[in-house]
This record gives C-alpha cells, sequence and structure tokens, in this order.
C-alpha cells in the first residue's frame, strides 16, 4: 500500500525505553523519568476526588462542542465562547493547522530546534519547511519576518520555546505582529504558560483583537498536570476558529478529559503550588550548576536546558543508568546538552549528586 512519498522520508514518534524496561537493563529498583516535561506534583486532587467517586457513561459520545469546558475556559480567560477550539492536546491542534492551512507549494516558517511536531506535520502535508536558528535560544524573529514571501501561510512561535525554556520578549513579538502580512497565520505556542514569570509574560490574549492572524495555544498537559488525558485549546478571533473546526474530529476529546480539565480548571491553588514549587526547585538546580560551572538556559517552563562538557548522549546514558530519565540534546537539535523536567527537591538533590559525581569524572579524565 502506498501513500504520501514523505511519509517514506519520515519516521513515526519513538517513544523512550518504559521505566520497567531500564529497571530490568540496569538493574535499578527506581527511576526518576525527568524527560517529558510532565508536572511531577500530580493533578488536582480535586480531580482524583471527582473521579473516584462518579464513573463516566462510556457508551455516550462525548460533547462534541466541549460546551461545559468552554464556558469555564472563555470565562476564565476573558475571551468569547466562539473564540475557541479544543483538541486531544494542543498538539492536535497543530495537525488541524497544517491540515486546514499547508499543501504542496506553500511554506511555513519556524525556529530551530523548537517543538519538532511543527515540522513533522507540515512535510506530512507537503509543504516546504523553513527553519530560522535560534540565536542564544531565542527566536530569531527578525530573520523569520525576512523569510516571509508570497507562498508563507504559518509561521510557528513557541514560547517558552522547547528545548530552550525561553520566552518571545513582549515588544518584540508585537514588533513582528505588526509587520506579519495579514494572510500569514502565527501560532504562539504558549504549552508551558501557567510557568511564566508575570514580568515576562506577552499576554498575548489581549492582542487578539489587534491581530486577526494570531492564534494562542495551551494544553492542560504541563502544569494542570492532565497530560495522560490529552486535552488542550486554541484562542483565535471566531473566523479562523471556524475554518479549523471544520477539520477538526467530531468527537475528538473524551468525556474524562472534558470533565477533569473542568475540575482542574477550578483548583487555582494547585496551580499556584505547581508554580512557586517549580520556581524554588529551578534556583536551587541553578545554584549548583553554578557551583560545577554548566551553563544554562533561563528558563521560563518547568524544564531546563544545560550546557555538557561532554555530549549530551554521553550524559544521558550515564544518568539513566544511574536511575534519572533525561533528553540528550543531539535528539533535539541541541548538542551537547541535556533538557531535564524540574522534578521534585528530594529527586533533583539526588540526580545532583550523580551530576557532581560525573563532572569529577570528566575533569580526571581531562
Amino acid at each position: 500500500m502506498e501513500g504520501k512519498a514523505i511519509l517514506n522520508q519520515l519516521s513515526p514518534y519513538q517513544q523512550g525505553k518504559q521505566i520497567k524496561d531500564i529497571e530490568k537493563e540496569y538493574g535499578l529498583d527506581r527511576i526518576v523519568k525527568l524527560a517529558s516535561n510532565e508536572n511531577p506534583y500530580g493533578y488536582s486532587a480535586h480531580v482524583r476526588e471527582y473521579f473516584l467517586k462518579n464513573i463516566s457513561e462510556f457508551n455516550i459520545y462525548p460533547d462534541g462542542y466541549t460546551a461545559e469546558l468552554r464556558k469555564a475556559v472563555a470565562d476564565k480567560i476573558n475571551v468569547n465562547e466562539n473564540q475557541l477550539l479544543f483538541g486531544s492536546g494542543s498538539e492536535e491542534i497543530v495537525q488541524m493547522i497544517c491540515r486546514a492551512f499547508l499543501y504542496s507549494g506553500t511554506n511555513t516558517i519556524m525556529a530551530t530546534p523548537t517543538f519538532p511536531q511543527y515540522k513533522h506535520n507540515a512535510l506530512i502535508e507537503g509543504a516546504d519547511v523553513v527553519e530560522i536558528p535560534t540565536v542564544n535560544g531565542y527566536h530569531d524573529l527578525e530573520n523569520i519576518y525576512k523569510s516571509i514571501d508570497h507562498n508563507t501561510k504559518v509561521v510557528w512561535l513557541c514560547s517558552p520555546n522547547n528545548p530552550s525554556g525561553l520566552v518571545i520578549p513582549k515588544e518584540d513579538f508585537k514588533d513582528f505582529m505588526d509587520k506579519c502580512p495579514e494572510n500569514v497565520l502565527v501560532v504562539l505556542d504558549e504549552a508551558y504558560y501557567e510557568y511564566i514569570d508575570d514580568s515576562k509574560d506577552i499576554h498575548a490574549l489581549t492582542l487578539l483583537s489587534d491581530y486577526s492572524n494570531l492564534i494562542v495555544l495551551r494544553t492542560f498537559s504541563k502544569a494542570y498536570g492532565l497530560a495522560g488525558l490529552r486535552i488542550g485549546y486554541g484562542i483565535a478571533n471566531n473566523n479562523l476558529i471556524t475554518k479549523l473546526d471544520v477539520v477538526r474530529g467530531p468527537f475528538n476529546t473524551t468525556s474524562l478529559a472534558q470533565k477533569a480539565a473542568l475540575i482542574a480548571l477550578d483548583d487555582t491553588e494547585f496551580i499556584e503550588d505547581t508554580k512557586a514549587n517549580n520556581f524554588a526547585v529551578k534556583k536551587s538546580v541553578q545554584q549548583f550548576l553554578d557551583t560545577i560551572g554548566w551553563k544554562y538556559y533561563e528558563t521560563q517552563a518547568n524544564f531546563l536546558l544545560v550546557s555538557t562538557p561532554v555530549s549530551g548522549t554521553e550524559v544521558f546514558q550515564f544518568l539513566v543508568e544511574n536511575g534519572f530519565i533525561v533528553r540528550p540534546g543531539e535528539l533535539l537539535g541541541s548538542p551537547n546538552t541535556i533538557r531535564f523536567t524540574l522534578g521534585k527537591a528530594e529527586d533533583m538533590n539526588l540526580m545532583q549528586d550523580k551530576l557532581a559525581q560525573l563532572h569529577q569524572q570528566i575533569i580526571k579524565g581531562n
């Protein structure tokens, strides 16, 4: 069976080794997963309490319009209900955007390195991909703008960017939007929005009325801790949302995910605690890295991209053998780095001990 020719050039998403397999391979009795930027503090206790007492009707299709959650999100972020689009994680909305606006003969522009699914989905749709290298971890907005031509349909901006964790400065973003042609869709992916310091916030939602070609993506997978349920959303003007709704599957988010997100959205204390814990752990880890002289990016997310004195793959292998799963930068387009989730304080302290041990080995080896 032949499909699109591009499928022969792409690979399906390769999931890392499972925890049980790693435990067996290295004789470990405990693994700390710090590779996928999940919330180490779990999710709202109110979600757990609800589902312990209530069972969903699995024989009934979910609400395709996501009405109850739609109203709650609209009220929470102060937008109209018809400005929202829900997906199976914000990643599905990335796929919807590519399906709706990209095709052979068009192009799309993004930073490199950044979230790889922008490129993956664009290539499947037959579009050309233009990648603009980041500068010290930041989007090079000037060269992104200069690369726009009459075939450009979509520009992807990830803020905080994955893997650097850096946010686009507000004035730079507004300047870019002022210059960007109105027929070019700008996707601002704010998957890690809840972790951003208030002083760094672009306040993108306040700009939607100024820019009809802007869509903002957010998710319940990260700070809200609902990654396993897969639900996220996009915010834009109603005309744009209506176009994307055409390519959305009729029942693309589950009843479980909708209810969990609705409950989690209301638990502001959990989000505040998550952000505070993340900030405290970040500062502690950064202080440790300063003592051993390893450089890092000033992240505004729940992960840290760290420069390593040897290849990131070597550091990854050392850590996995000692019970910590991280991401080597070689897989992220950022050689000689590792990216790891900012986990619980006790786990990070143990990992720091292992990194200190590795650092001494590297010094002695030199």
